[in-house]
């Protein structure tokens, strides 16, 4: 087996979880996801099966989340999971967070939550918080390309935005500094991944679908490197990791390519002004 699933992870999985669903419905062992969503989270999770996991930094990365937003108080993880460390009796209308929601366009600064898997000093941070030690967090730059008011519900605090992102975005936080934005405080209640690169949650299949089998695709719909088909003969160098010569004005040295033979991945190779060397083979 040689593909991706895009799989509809349920909510109070682990991405972990589903990767082992799926190594015993498929009997193969070599499978990997290409990013994790926190178990409360739900949505689009893309599943590279067999040589396909070794595609899986090519993929595509940006992602879109429709997020739940509870205003009037703040938990110690940002979001429903955790503890409620402080309260706000401030009201807020459907004007004042789309206003809010402005400052979070384009390329933002954001602080991660303690609660994550992100590592300080080889150490992951949710553990510095398990063990109440403090830790400097480093804020990290990341884009926001849209995010937008959906739903508003003003007697319950609540808000619905959608939200397109760059990869290590973290929507806890925007729910964090929404709050503080708004200066009501909120955390998210719930988050639902709409989109990974080019995988779309209509399309997600579940995990108990009888034919999960034949949802693999082809990994050539992930990935928007530069496709170059090949002819027998440089199928046969590729097998071998030779070099191949191409024909392509458009291309430029140092360009990463993918190398394609009867419309399946033979290789990943990088473009050095006269040849393409082949990097990664899945013949």
């Amino acid at each position: 087996m040689f593909g991706v699933l895009n799989v509809y992870k349920p909510k109070g999985m682990t991405s972990h979880d589903v990767v082992g669903v799926l190594r015993k419905r498929l009997n193969i062992r070599q499978i990997g996801h290409t990013g994790t969503l926190d178990p409360f989270a739900e949505g689009v999770l893309p599943v590279c099966i067999g040589k396909a996991t070794r595609l899986i930094e090519y993929f595509d990365d940006n992602k879109e989340y429709l997020a739940t937003i509870q205003f009037g108080s703040s938990t110690s993880t940002f979001d429903i999971e955790g503890e409620i460390t402080k309260s706000c009796d401030k009201k807020v209308q459907r004007e004042d967070v789309i206003y809010a929601l402005k400052y979070f366009e384009g390329e933002i600064t954001q602080v991660p939550p303690i609660y994550s898997a992100i590592k300080v000093n080889g150490k992951k941070l949710y553990e510095y918080a398990r063990n109440g030690e403090e830790v400097k967090i480093t804020p990290r730059q990341v884009t926001i390309y849209n995010i937008e008011l959906k739903n508003f519900d003003e007697g319950y605090q609540r808000a619905e935005i959608l939200v397109s992102c760059s990869k290590g975005t973290y929507i806890r936080s925007i729910a964090n500094d929404l709050g503080e934005k708004l200066g009501c405080l909120g955390h998210l209640i719930k988050l639902v991944r709409t989109q990974a690169g080019k995988f779309l949650l209509e399309d997600s299949v579940q995990l108990d679908d009888e034919k999960l089998e034949s949802a693999i695709q082809n990994p050539l719909v992930a990935i928007s490197l530069e496709n170059i088909t090949v002819d027998n003969s440089a199928h046969i160098k590729i097998s071998h990791g030779m070099p191949v010569t191409i024909n392509n004005t458009k291309i430029k040295s140092g360009d990463f390519l993918i190398l394609v033979y009867n419309n399946n991945i033979d290789a990943i190779g990088v473009y050095d002004g006269e040849k393409v060397k082949v990097k990664k083979v899945f013949i």
